[in-house]
């Protein structure tokens, strides 16, 4: 049973979630895995707790939002 796990800006829509459950659900589907047998985990991070190039990214890239 794969697992795959997603990590992400805090606020991310639950309509933007749902797709990207979906979406990486049907890849592993064309390979032949059943569909129920496939767990996405979408784990949100504050900005200010990523970093990018030695900064928080909420200073290095402030004007990006998750979708």
């Amino acid at each position: 049973m794969p697992i795959v796990d997603v990590k992400i800006w805090k606020g991310v829509s639950e309509d933007a979630a749902e797709k990207i459950i979906s979406g990486i659900t049907k890849v592993f589907v064309e390979l032949g895995i059943p569909e129920r047998a496939v767990d996405v985990i979408i784990h949100e991070i504050p900005k200010a707790h990523w970093g990018i190039g030695g900064k928080p990214a909420s200073k290095a890239m402030p004007d990006e939002t998750p979708p």
